[in-house]
């Protein structure tokens, strides 16, 4: 941020930590916003936990091995990444609304057509054309939330949408235990992605109620009215600024690196090294979901009440503590049941900072590309874990090759985030 940038810092004093204040609190119009927000990441909970659910199923059916299987779901994230830097680009361009609305229906329509490929290759090509849209509404989505909410709420506020991540997954595990006791695999996997794309119809409605932050339409105005136009795409590469794309870029690489090389390869762990039925791990992911919607609600919290920064150190070093232990030590599959909570209670609920984090690093002009880029960059990188997971348990067990990868991209969140500023209450203001 630029000299003239900091000295214009101001934070707002949080009074009340209550979880639930900022809902309280809220008009009509921030209510919307936060209920189409936290659709949309239901919706892109649901979607992502779908691959690695049918991930065992696919194996078997098209004979592929985990390498390459895993290969699906790093090419959905790196294409996530192009789609979430483009999309926060898009959004300083068009408004946050109207590119929300675009990504819903790019990436629901891609959903359906994962459930009627007929090879890997095509299922390959739809995962990474649906990624696109899927990075492009976390980038649009997060800079919507973060300008609609006052200051002294943005962190419980934007925390708790995220926790719709594990709502979605929620239902993803629900629908395989149903889908799958009703249907043969071959035909269930299918029905996941159809499923998958439905509720886009009901995102699509809120979002039509949802206007632009006034932040963002005073900025655009500005802008329109000086002939300037929208930042560069490449101005977060430039002077002061620079520093804090970098790290904050290494701090998305690391979250969402440990988390998607727990979270990816977890179900197979469970039926592989665990011998246990597609059917009967179910009870284990629940608790881990479990687990997840509470860190998540936890994590928004203290998000307000500790800070961000603080946040990121205590549970990154949390969640290595906790998959060390769940993929290191010879444990009854009845503690490894109850471990399953604390596991997806440290590796989610980090996220529920970040949002609000990568929105007060950058002036408004910036904040769409900005954010857009630094998390999609970390879920690009992030999403060679899967693969290099799969890749890796073809020499070792499963299970060291999830606490290798996890361990070193946890490490590089405690460091990254470490450097970085606290941003607990910014208040944000227009530019051009």
């Amino acid at each position: 941020m630029s000299t003239a940038e900091s000295k214009s810092i101001e934070v707002a004093e949080i009074e009340d930590t209550s979880l639930l204040a900022f809902y309280r609190d809220m008009n009509l119009q921030e209510r919307r916003t936060f209920w189409a927000c936290a659709s949309g990441w239901t919706l892109d909970g649901m979607d992502f936990m779908i691959y690695p659910l049918v991930i065992g199923t696919i194996i078997t059916l098209w004979k592929v091995d985990a390498g390459t299987a895993g290969l699906a779901g790093t090419v959905t994230l790196l294409a996530s990444a192009v789609g979430g830097w483009l999309g926060g680009y898009l959004s300083d361009r068009i408004g946050r609304v109207k590119t929300l609305q675009l990504t819903i229906i790019w990436f629901s329509f891609f959903s359906l057509v994962c459930a009627v490929v007929q090879n890997f290759d095509q299922l390959l090509i739809a995962r990474a054309l649906l990624g696109l849209g899927f990075g492009g509404e976390w980038a649009a989505g997060a800079v919507l939330i973060g300008e609609a909410i006052r200051p002294q709420y943005r962190g419980r506020a934007v925390g708790s949408v995220q926790s719709g991540w594990a709502i979605g997954w929620g239902f993803a595990v629900l629908a395989q235990a149903v889908l799958f006791s009703v249907l043969p695999p071959e035909n269930a996997w299918r029905w996941m992605f159809v499923i998958g794309a439905l509720p886009a119809l009901l995102v699509f409605y809120l979002r039509r109620y949802v206007t632009e932050p006034e932040i963002s339409a005073a900025t655009m105005a500005k802008q329109k009215a000086s002939g300037s136009g929208p930042a560069s795409l490449w101005e977060i590469f430039q002077g002061p600024i620079l520093k804090t794309t970098l790290l904050a870029s290494l701090v998305g690489t690391g979250m969402q690196g440990g988390y998607y090389a727990i979270t990816f390869w977890v179900p197979r762990f469970l039926t592989t090294e665990r011998k246990l039925s597609v059917v009967g791990s179910t009870g284990y992911l629940a608790t881990l979901i479990v687990g997840s919607f509470i860190g998540y609600l936890v994590g928004a919290w203290l998000a307000d009440r500790i800070g961000r920064r603080n946040l990121f150190l205590i549970f990154s070093l949390g969640a290595i503590a906790v998959v060390l232990l769940y993929t290191q030590l010879p444990l009854s599959n009845q503690v490894l049941w109850v471990l399953g909570f604390p596991l997806g209670f440290f590796a989610s609920g980090y996220f529920s900072g970040m949002g609000a984090f990568l929105t007060e690093l950058y002036p408004t002009r910036l904040r769409g590309s900005g954010q857009g880029f630094c998390y999609n960059f970390g879920r690009g990188v992030g999403a060679l874990f899967p693969f290099l997971v799969g890749a890796l348990s073809t020499t070792t067990t499963l299970a060291n090759a999830i606490a290798i990868f996890a361990v070193a991209a946890y490490g590089v969140f405690f460091i990254a985030a470490y450097a970085l500023p606290e941003t607990r209450g910014r208040v944000l203001h227009a530019d051009g």
